[in-house]
Formats: C-alpha cells, sequence, structure tokens
C-alpha cells in the first residue's frame, strides 16, 4: 500500500524536533497520540536513536500507520497502538513524555477534556506533555489563516476548531500540569509544553 502522507508534517517535522529534541536528551520513551501519517514518529526517531517512540492513533489510522512503521524498521520505533480516548482504552506502562500535534483542533471539546483526563495515569513521575498546532488568544485569532481553517474544520464538522489557549491551559491545571513554555513555531502554530509535578 502507499504510505499517507502529510505536507504539513514534512513541513513542520525540522521545526519541532529543534525544540523537542533538547528535552529529549537522555534515553527515555515517548508516547505519540494521534500518529497520523507516522511522518514525525519516522523522523524522530531516526534522529533520536536512545528514544522509544511509542506511536498511537484510532483504529481507522492504524494501517496506514503501521505501514510506515513497518518500512521504517527502526529499533526504537515499535508497532503502534490503538488508542482512543472516547472508547476509555488503556495504554501499559508510564512514558516519559506525550507528544501530540495537530489534534486539539480535530476533536472535539469534550474529548479534548478527556484526553487532558487521561494525561496524568500515562506518564512517569516528572513527566512532561508537548502540543503542537493552531491556538487562539484571548479568543482571538493570531492570523488570518487561521481563521480561515478554523471556519473550514467547522464547515465539516460543528465541533471542530481552534482552541483557547486560556481553557487549554486551564484543563491542563486541573490535572496537575503546570504550562512552563509556549513556542512560536511556522504557519502561525505553537508548541507548548506542560509539565507533571
Amino acid at each position: 500500500m502507499s504510505l499517507p502522507f502529510s505536507q504539513a508534517c514534512e513541513n513542520n517535522k525540522r521545526p519541532i524536533f529543534e525544540i523537542l529534541s533538547k528535552a529529549l536528551s537522555e534515553p527515555g520513551s515517548v508516547l505519540e497520540v494521534g500518529s497520523g501519517s507516522g511522518q514525525h514518529a519516522e523522523f524522530f526517531a531516526q534522529q533520536l536513536p536512545h528514544i522509544r517512540w511509542q506511536c498511537s492513533d484510532v483504529e481507522t489510522n492504524l494501517p496506514g500507520l503501521q505501514a510506515r512503521i513497518g518500512e521504517a524498521q527502526l529499533e526504537n520505533l515499535p508497532a503502534a497502538l490503538a488508542f482512543d480516548v472516547n472508547r476509555q482504552q488503556i495504554i501499559s506502562g508510564r512514558f516519559d513524555l506525550v507528544y501530540s500535534a495537530n489534534t486539539l483542533h480535530i476533536m472535539s471539546w469534550p474529548t479534548v477534556v478527556r484526553f487532558f483526563k487521561t494525561l496524568p495515569a500515562l506518564l512517569n513521575e516528572h513527566g512532561s506533555v508537548w502540543i503542537y498546532g493552531p491556538f487562539n488568544y484571548g479568543g482571538l485569532y493570531t492570523s488570518g489563516s487561521n481563521e480561515l481553517f478554523d471556519q473550514s474544520l467547522k464547515s465539516r464538522d460543528a465541533s471542530m476548531g481552534i482552541r483557547d489557549i486560556e481553557k487549554v491551559q486551564q484543563l491542563a491545571h486541573s490535572q496537575g500540569f503546570t504550562h512552563l513554555q509556549d513556542y512560536q513555531m511556522p504557519a502561525n502554530n505553537r508548541l507548548l509544553r506542560f509539565y507533571k509535578g
């Protein structure tokens, strides 16, 4: 089968890696929630052989994701796990870091809430959460392109949409996380870091 491909993932994987890699200098483990095409996972796992990168996604996305993982043949990139927070699926084990890119605006808001509620059980003590994507600030879009993107999302599904950073911070805080950093990224995106403990 042909491998799934996202041009956006291809464009943003290096800028994300430049920041994320600084938090992954020591051996450890990462759970990626919503791995999608697997392009981030393949690239990051190649660059970080000391990190065990565990992909996960909803079952409908697994065939293409597994195909990419199989073709990559990386020892630190195991088979992806089926994970859907709405179905309360449990992932055994704990990770040093949870990473998720371009997912919160695809999830409905109740799903975003469930996602944050699952995080404490997935992380080791003092683990961190890194979330990449577009966000609004003070209820306002950060660019015209983000406004158009938000309208496009809502035309597909009214439950989708760019999330307000303040509401995301409140969710994280309610689960015991501190919001440490907010990195400005290309194409009007952000990379957020939350810390447990």
